[in-house]
């Protein structure tokens, strides 16, 4: 059957039940973060931080914010990445899900510079919180166009420095590759279901352009990357 990816679905995922909870959720962030790991997802919000971090002195203390942190796997590679650099991190994790953050709680503990919050991004107490970076990684897909830009302009007012993207290609060919995975994977049915349903609410450049321009943002690159993916880096600098 010929997969339509003309315009993005409204069709929502499983994960999108801020009450889920249980092992299925546990096997399904776990394994999400394993798959992003293993196709370069990682490294690439690492070299979106890189690029915007490069000129600030080592000695200031940057907080980064990641919002849809899922079990945390991003902001422990940064703590990593901080440590090794001799970088001062100070690392947010938002979630709407407390099985989420709790999960994520629990994998970090050994990260002393990495806390979370339970959080709706939507709520004020979000639209509050002052950051130097904004991290989405998978993440945005999950919004509908109008939830984007209300999203959007509270990271670029509250961040200094600027906002990481790293979100889906919406592609029939990464659609066919990500049933292939889910084999290989032994993926349980909510990251199957909801992986599929991820790729058919990505994004396509010119979509992620719109955006821009309607935001005016002025200092942004948007690059299409391995495993359909865009990196999209915009600067407050």
């Amino acid at each position: 059957m010929a997969i339509n990816t003309t315009h993005r679905t409204n069709d929502s995922e499983i994960m999108d039940d801020f009450l889920l909870e249980g092992e299925e959720l546990r096997d399904a962030l776990d394994k999400i973060a394993k798959i992003n790991q293993l196709l370069g997802g990682n490294q690439l919000t690492l070299k979106g931080v890189r690029e915007l971090i490069a000129k600030e002195s080592k000695s200031k203390e940057i907080v980064i914010l990641d919002v849809g942190c899922g079990n945390g796997d991003m902001l422990r590679t940064l703590a990593d990445f901080g440590l090794k650099n001799n970088l001062k991190f100070r690392l947010i994790g938002i979630d709407a899900n407390n099985f989420t953050i709790s999960h994520a709680r629990k994998l970090s503990e050994d990260y002393p510079n990495i806390s979370y919050q339970c959080l709706d991004i939507f709520r004020p107490s979000f639209a509050e919180l002052k950051y130097d970076i904004v991290l989405c990684t998978l993440t945005l897909h999950h919004f509908k166009d109008d939830e984007i830009v209300q999203l959007l302009n509270v990271f670029e007012s509250n961040a200094s420095i600027g906002i990481v993207i790293n979100d889906l290609h919406r592609s029939a060919i990464a659609y066919r590759l990500f049933q292939g995975l889910c084999f290989v994977f032994q993926l349980n049915d909510m990251s199957r279901e909801d992986g599929l349903t991820s790729i058919l609410r990505g994004f396509k450049k010119e979509e992620l352009v719109r955006f821009s321009k309607k935001l005016n943002f002025i200092n942004y690159k948007i690059h299409w990357k391995w495993a359909f993916r865009y990196q999209w880096i915009i600067s407050k600098i």
